[in-house]
């Protein structure tokens, strides 16, 4: 159980990038004294747990309402995934994980960021939604909901760490060390959105992937 909480953790915190995502919400919070950027931060955490939290529980209801396999599911997710990794891995930003220019341009006249883009896409993005959904067993076993319920708060918990403390790693790190976590993000990644696809073919294809 502890491994797979460590698989749990591994894997969403490459795809949602924590330390990746500070530059940008820097950006974001450009103006906002540092008490403004920790209750911006602590409001996108909370918002984001209630989206994760939602999908864990429900994702697999609404799958099923529409007729979803699982199996299904975690092949397209992990191609999804996937894309995100081979943009970091060439230290791009994913469009799909984080908001196109015209969004933060507009994001930036908002008074309340939380919310959008830093909860959604950014946080709780439909990479990381994938990868909850992906990670939860077909057969709803307690044991492995809570492991993942607690990774998620983990995982969130170094966000929000990273985000309160996003001007102290800024003035530490510069352009190189950010690109080199993130191409480390998105090896991670990709080795993850392979076995979602692994393990989603040999589900689908049990007779040609024995």
């Amino acid at each position: 159980m502890i491994s797979f909480m460590i698989h749990v953790v591994v894997s969403l915190f490459a795809v949602s990038n924590p330390i990746g995502n500070v530059p940008l919400f820097i950006t974001l919070t450009e103006g906002y004294t540092e008490k403004e950027r920790s209750q911006t931060a602590k409001k996108a955490i909370v918002v984001s747990f209630i989206i994760l939290v939602a999908f864990l529980l429900a994702g697999r209801l609404i799958f099923k309402l529409f007729g979803i396999d699982i199996h299904a599911l975690r092949i397209a997710g992990g191609i999804f995934i996937f894309g995100i990794a081979y943009n970091l891995l060439n230290a791009k930003e994913s469009h799909v994980q984080n908001p196109h220019s015209e969004e933060k341009a507009e994001s930036k006249e908002k008074a309340d960021v939380s919310v959008t883009p830093l909860a959604i896409p950014i946080i709780a993005g439909p990479g990381t939604i994938a990868t909850v959904m992906s990670l939860t067993p077909g057969s709803q076993v307690m044991l492995h909901m809570f492991a993942i319920l607690i990774g998620i708060v983990i995982v969130l918990a170094m966000t929000f760490y990273a985000f309160h403390y996003s001007s102290f790693i800024m003035r530490k790190m510069g352009k190189t060390e950010m690109n080199v976590v993130t191409r480390l993000m998105g090896l991670i990644l990709a080795v993850v959105a392979v076995e979602m696809i692994g393990a989603g073919l040999k589900g689908m294809f049990p007779t040609f992937m024995s």
